[in-house]
Parts: C-alpha cells; structure tokens; sequence
C-alpha cells in the first residue's frame, strides 16, 4: 500500500480534490519520428474499487446444470496455470465423488451462463473488487519539447462514453529524436477541473542517424497471475529501471477466457481493461514509457480464436472495437517503425484475417491474409536498416506443444509457416520476437536459419506449459521455464552496429544473451 501510493503521487500532479479523474493514467503509443498517440479515459473515481465484493462463479437460475461444489472446484483449477490453492472442502468432496467437472465441460458452461451471475446477489459491476467505472469530460493533451521551442496543444475534446470514457489523441508534427514533456488535464463537463497526469518519452531518431536503441518485448499478464497483489506486475518496475526506449506487447494482455470474472460480455471484457491498468506499476510505467500493442487471442475473444466466433455474449466485432479503444492504435494494426539508422521493426497481426484452425492446411490457409503478408515482404524489401525485427504475436519458428494448432510453428499452418521462414530468413540482419508461449526459448530453425526469441510470460507464476521434447536441441538453444522479458538493444560502432538480445528474469537479471552483427553472424550465446 505504501508503494502504492508513492505512484500516485509521482503521476498526477494536481492535490487538490479533482472533478473526474484518470484512475487509469495514460498510455503513450505510436511512437515515430514525427508523431505520437496519447491515450487517456475518465474516471468516477482515482482509484479502483480495491475493497469491493469478489467474484463468484457463474450460477444456472434453478440450479440446472452442473452443481456450485463442482463449478467452484473447476474454477480454481482454471484459474492458473501456476499450483492452484486448495479448493474449499465441499468442492474436493464434489470432485472426488463425481470425477470433477473438466475444463471443457466448465468452459462451455460459463458460455451458457448469463454474464452477470458472477456479481453476488444484489451487487452491482461498479460495487466489485477492482472496478473502476468511466465519468463524462473532457480532456487536453499538451506536449512542450523539453529542449524548448513551441509547445503542442490539442483542443478540449470529451471523452466517448460509447468507448468506454476513453481517448486518443495523435500529435504532429514533432521533432525527431527529442524528449516530450506530456500534460494531460482533465474537467468534467461543467467545466470543473479534474486530474492531471505528467509524463515524457523520446521521439525516435531520423533514418539517417546512428543513435542507440533499447527496447522491450513482452507477452501473457492478466491481474490474477499478477505477482505483487497490491502493486501489480514486478516486471513493470524491472523494466522502467532498464533504460528502454520503448516496449512492445505482443498480446494477451487480459484473459477474457478466464474466471474472475469470466469476460463473456462486453462489459466484464471492459472490467478487466479497467482493473490491470488501474495498478500502480502499470499505469507509472506506462506514464513515461511508451508501448506498441498487439492483440492475439485472450485479449479480443477466447484462445485459439478466428473471426466469426463468440464468446458467450461477447462478439468478435465488441472484441475488436474494444482492443481498439483501450490501446493507442494507428489506423491499420499491422505497421512498421523506423528508429535511427540501425533499427526498424515490424508489427503484425495474427487473429483478423486468419483462416479457421481445423480448416485443411495449403496454399490458401493463412494467419496473416495476402495483403497484410505482402505489405511485410514488401516492406521487409524495401529497409535499409541495419537491423530488422519482426514482431509476432505467435511462434514462427517455435518448437510448440505437439496439441497446438494456431500458429506458424504448428502443423496446421505449415504450408504458410515453410513460405515465411524461408523469405524471413532471406534477411540475415532479420530477427524474430514472439510472445504466446508462456516460457522463454532462443530458436534457429534448421533448414532455413531463421532466429526467433520468445519473451516469456510476465510473472513466474504464469509460466508452463510446455516440457523439452527429444530432438528439440536441434532447434532449440536456450530455454527457461519461469517469467521475465526480453530487451533488444543496438550499439552504434562507426559506420556499423551489433544488436544483442537479452532474455531477462521477472526482476530483471539477465539469463541468456545473443548478439548479431549486421552481415547475421551470431557472437557466442552466454547463458547466466
């Protein structure tokens, strides 16, 4: 709780009582050498509901269906993927007479289940743990260079109460490679004053210039695997101490498809938005770092998802219109970043055009979609860069659990997996990061060379799923079974660079490192 409120104090600057609030602080995105995305939203309230009612697992009106001692009994299994805690005593007693109830058999109960027979009788969504509901206002976004010059200020705009009290502003012209004084104030629509949240970040580097480059990749955080229940997740502190440019999520930032509560409306999906970004080390972290985002499957529908689906009462279109309101975004959500001479990085998206999984694999079967694969090869062409990152929601290289069927490194998109690592690999400056799998792996894929890194998930506790398999050291030369991150860092040398990839533990020591020079040559892995 102290540390708590130290961050407070250190992102918003106003002590006098405030007419609305941004209990969710901002979030700086988008980042190039010329513009900028500043996200905010309003709030009732500075800070969530952290002494509200706790979630109950979804009930049948009559008492149809499966039993509450078996419904709680799944759900903690459910729950995590780390050692769950003990089931109360009537639910062991339901599982051991009965056999239990599976997780599918839960899952596909909770779809049934109205939504909001997870709130104890009687309470409200805004009553519960962790909420923190939207207010009406308007807000002012003011960046001033902090080496002088003319300051940039957009006009009072009200928030959307249609997205969730949310909005986004994009800034330009800026100067490219200086540091931005961020000012976001806040009133309520009779004009009174609200909160007000300073932050900075540093535009990137022209294309022509050799500045140094550090940023972060990570993957896979919801609030119940969340590692420092006050605070949030201790990756945020490791990584605002590491001296980033910048950070890149590649997904998963929420479970919708997990209980407490489980996100089968557009208003639980909300819910969760509202409560991880409501803790303190994300929202200090997110105050003077900025992020690029990417979705995969947990944090627009369900895992393993395709368009079209559902997800109880949440529909693909609410999933997406809801990513895109609680992130910075740019108009398309594939897009390419350029920073200095010697870094450019690609984004991609792998859940709107996709092919159905269980649909037959061949020429036609994609994850990308043709004009999003051809917009990256193209591109991909087209850079001079020193070095070039591809940053993939999902494995391209893997090795993956022999079970899985939803990205390049399966068997179900092999013919679309073969046609990318072989043009990725035709770039020996090109690297592959990826988040989704829920440990950290160093890969070079044998017959084409290509290099991948998987970041790991946020917390330890979130980490498993997978178990080296014979033959996997052919592909697979640095594993580790716990959480953290990776930083991928340029150091300029004259007219040429080398690139080192690092993949760090939760507190941010470093456990393996990897460096490229320009011409693909890999220095000796140092494992630590």
């Amino acid at each position: 709780m102290i540390l708590r409120s130290f961050v407070l104090v250190s992102a918003l600057v106003s002590a006098a009582p405030a007419a609305v609030h941004q209990g969710n602080g901002i979030k700086i995105g988008e980042v190039a050498a010329d513009s900028a995305v500043i996200w905010t939203r309003l709030t009732a309230a500075p800070e969530a509901n952290w002494t509200g009612t706790a979630f109950v697992p979804p009930s049948s009106p009559g008492g149809a269906g499966p039993s509450a001692a078996e419904i709680e009994a799944a759900t903690i299994q459910a729950r995590d993927s780390g050692p769950a805690p003990a089931a109360p005593p009537g639910a062991k007693a339901a599982k051991k007479k009965g056999g239990g109830l599976s997780n599918a058999e839960l899952r596909a109960f909770v779809l049934r289940a109205d939504p909001d027979t997870q709130l104890p009788r009687g309470r409200t969504l805004a009553q519960m743990h962790g909420a923190l509901p939207g207010a009406a206002g308007s807000v002012r976004v003011t960046l001033r260079p902090a080496d002088g010059g003319a300051p940039i200020e957009t006009a009072w705009t009200p928030v959307d109460p249609a997205r969730d009290h949310t909005r986004q502003f994009t800034l330009r012209p800026l100067r490219a490679g200086v540091t931005y004084r961020v000012r976001v104030e806040s009133r309520d629509p009779a004009g009174a004053a609200g909160a007000v949240v300073e932050g900075s970040f540093h535009t990137a580097a022209a294309p022509a210039v050799a500045a140094p480059v550090k940023f972060a990749v990570i993957t896979c955080g919801d609030y119940p695997r969340r590692d420092d229940p006050a605070n949030g997740h201790r990756l945020y502190e490791s990584m605002r101490r590491a001296g980033l440019d910048f950070a890149v999520h590649t997904g998963d930032v929420e479970y919708y498809d997990k209980p407490d509560p489980w996100s089968t409306s557009a208003a639980l999906a909300r819910f969760k938005w509202n409560r991880i970004y409501a803790l303190p080390f994300p929202r200090e972290f997110h105050r003077t770092t900025p992020v690029y985002f990417t979705n995969d499957d947990h944090d627009i529908l369900t895992n393993d998802c395709w368009p079209g689906q559902t997800h109880g009462r949440l529909t693909w279109a609410e999933g997406l219109a809801i990513w895109d309101e609680q992130v910075p975004v740019s108009p398309l959500p594939y897009r390419s970043f350029r920073h200095g001479r010697d870094v450019q990085f690609w984004v991609v998206e792998g859940r709107r055009w996709r092919s159905p999984n269980d649909a037959p694999d061949g020429p036609a079967k994609t994850i990308l979609g043709a004009e999003q694969k051809a917009w990256l090869l193209r591109t991909l062409a087209a850079s001079d860069a020193t070095f070039k990152i591809l940053v993939s929601p999902t494995p391209i290289v893997g090795p993956d659990r022999g079970s899985k069927n939803d990205n390049h490194a399966n068997a179900g998109f092999r013919h679309e997996g073969d046609e990318l690592r072989h043009a990725l690999s035709a770039h020996k400056n090109l690297v592959v990061v990826n988040g989704d799998r829920h440990w950290q792996y160093f890969s070079i894929d044998p017959a084409t060379g290509l290099r991948e890194f998987g970041c790991g998930p946020m917390s330890d506790v979130h980490a498993g799923g997978y178990k080296p398999q014979p033959g996997d050291e052919a592909i697979q030369k640095f594993f580790r079974l716990q959480g953290g991150f990776l930083t991928v860092a340029t150091k300029p040398a004259g007219a040429t660079a080398t690139l080192e990839v690092r993949h760090h533990a939760v507190d941010g020591a470093v456990t393996h490192t990897v460096t490229l020079k320009p011409d693909g040559t890999l220095e000796p892995n140092r494992p630590r």
